[in-house]
């Protein structure tokens, strides 16, 4: 018998109530709507069987199955409410007193973060640097904590003032994104921010992200084999990178943020909240091609549901105060249900009813939107913004940031599989070549004949004459001395060097020194 499909909890102002999944969108009669304003929390246990929440009163556990209230306790205070995960234990916080089972002694721990699954459990911990000493991150395994080799893995790094730490679904590897509160280069306003991969088995690795910027977000897959990082200046870059740090797919960039892998793995959302117009990619990561491009306006909050086919994007209070609501999507890009909250009514909260791996079993991915009695929206064209004196000019086709499209869909690529690591370094191999083949070339023409010079002394691969002006001559030296300084930086960006920005804006300045250059000459 196929399993029902997942409730909806809602908590607003108009109360708590459940909702139930699709295709109905009913109201459900399991659980009668709590009115008022005091319910404060709720929770699922994780087989999604057992349902608790608090009135400001009492705690209250119902069974989802057969609709009977359990229990109820006098605890009008707990905040928090959390389910153990074989459903035998309810943990409820307020003021704090439990035992302490165990300790691990590490000075000046700044965070940590335990694996999720079954047991054997770990944990990692985060220790800040100080005087010329490194951070690191460290993994252990839970309880031996004790001893010069306790740890199962670490990795320590200087550019961390902060760090998130992300466990994968089977806790064999943490993803670790270090960052600092300035970033001294000058790149960028926020910090800068770098991406560390830690095994429990000890290996480790920095992972290199072709674009500068920040990292705006990090995800494993469920299989815990990949992960998909979102990162650099906008538009941002999005790569799907292996257990070796090695990119797998590129997406290109777009505006985006987050990323959310649906509960099988076989589907990506890229998705720009926030401060983005809320555009969505729902990508196959199994044949990487592109499913569909909703977008989400105003999202505050986005959930996948257990059954993996299914979406839920909200606009929630406090985050946002008007336009509150919740929409569910098919990943195709339908709408097949919405609900807006009244003008004077605010959603706080909204969430799918948990599911335990493997109830509902993977579908065949569909790229035909499903059909919906839900009237489509147009999203509204966004304008740039002209200023005033502009605004009665024709407009230019010119583009402040230049967009980079998947790697499947560039021109040039000739395979969609991404390279392996020896034929990665062969290419870089190749174009190192290309580019001193064209150096000789450079060295070979006519305009910059080079002056043959001592043995002692490296030869130059521009000309070496002089005009009879001491000031003009001094130009044509110092301009001769940034086009030999960038040659040097085309070679390393061909050998597959990453440049820092400052460095990329010095090549691109190329063409009109030359022109300057070429100018100069002329009028010797």
């Amino acid at each position: 018998m196929a399993p029902s499909t997942p409730l909806l909890t809602v908590r607003g102002s108009e109360g708590l109530y459940m909702v139930n999944g699709p295709p109905h969108f009913t109201e459900s009669t399991l659980f009668p709507r709590e009115s008022g304003k005091n319910c404060k929390v709720y929770t699922f246990s994780k087989d999604g069987t057992l349902f608790a929440w608090g009135n400001g009163e009492k705690i209250n556990i119902i069974n989802v199955t057969n609709k009977g209230l359990l229990h109820s306790f006098d605890l009008p205070k707990a905040i928090c409410l959390e389910f153990s995960p074989k459903n035998t234990v309810l943990a409820t916080w307020q003021p704090y007193t439990n035992t302490i089972a165990n300790k691990l002694h590490l000075q000046k721990i700044n965070d940590f973060v335990l694996s999720p699954g079954p047991q054997p459990y770990k944990v990692a911990v985060y220790v800040p640097g100080s005087k010329g000493a490194p951070s690191f991150v460290r993994l252990y395994q839970y309880p031996k904590f004790d001893g010069p080799h306790a740890a199962l893995a670490n990795k320590s790094f200087f550019k961390a003032d902060k760090v998130t730490m992300l466990w994968n679904k089977k806790a064999t590897a943490v993803l670790v994104i270090a960052s600092t509160e300035v970033d001294k280069t000058g790149a960028s306003y926020y910090g800068e921010q770098t991406l560390h991969y830690i095994a429990a088995n000890g290996e480790s690795a920095v992972v290199q992200l072709p674009k500068n910027g920040p990292i705006y977000d990090v995800v494993w897959n469920s299989s815990s084999t990949e992960f998909c990082a979102v990162y650099g200046f906008m538009p941002a870059k999005a790569t799907i990178f292996n257990l070796k740090c090695d990119p797998v797919f590129d997406f290109g960039t777009g505006p985006r943020n987050a990323a959310f892998y649906s509960p099988h793995g076989h589907i990506l959302v890229l998705a720009g909240f926030g401060n983005l117009r809320g555009q969505m990619e729902v990508w196959d990561v199994k044949n990487y091609k592109l499913i569909s491009k909703p977008v989400a306006s105003d999202s505050t909050y986005f959930a996948w549901c257990p059954d993996g086919e299914h979406i839920l994007t909200a606009t929630c209070a406090p985050r946002l105060r008007v336009n509150n609501g919740y929409k569910i999507w098919h990943y195709t890009g339908s709408v097949l249900h919405k609900h807006d909250m009244p003008s004077n009514a605010e959603l706080w909260q909204v969430s799918w009813q948990p599911f335990l791996d493997g109830i509902f079993p993977a579908k065949a991915i569909t790229y035909q939107a499903v059909p919906s009695d839900v009237p489509s929206e147009e999203p509204k064209a966004a304008t740039a913004y002209r200023p005033p004196a502009l605004r009665n000019k024709p407009i230019t086709n010119s583009k402040l940031h230049e967009e980079e499209p998947p790697q499947n869909m560039k021109p040039q690529a000739g395979n969609d599989k991404p390279l392996s690591k020896t034929a990665l370094k062969n290419q870089r191999k190749h174009e190192a070549k290309k580019a001193a083949k064209q150096e000789a070339r450079n060295e070979k023409s006519p305009d910059w004949a080079p002056t043959p010079a001592p043995q002692s002394t490296p030869r130059s691969t521009l000309s070496q004459s002089t005009s009879g002006d001491p000031e003009v001559d001094k130009k044509i030296k110092n301009l001769k001395k940034k086009l030999k300084a960038i040659e040097q930086l085309k070679e390393q960006a061909a050998a597959g060097k990453q440049l820092e920005k400052n460095q990329l804006e010095k090549i691109q300045k190329e063409k009109a020194l030359l022109q300057e250059l070429e100018d100069l000459e002329l009028g010797i």
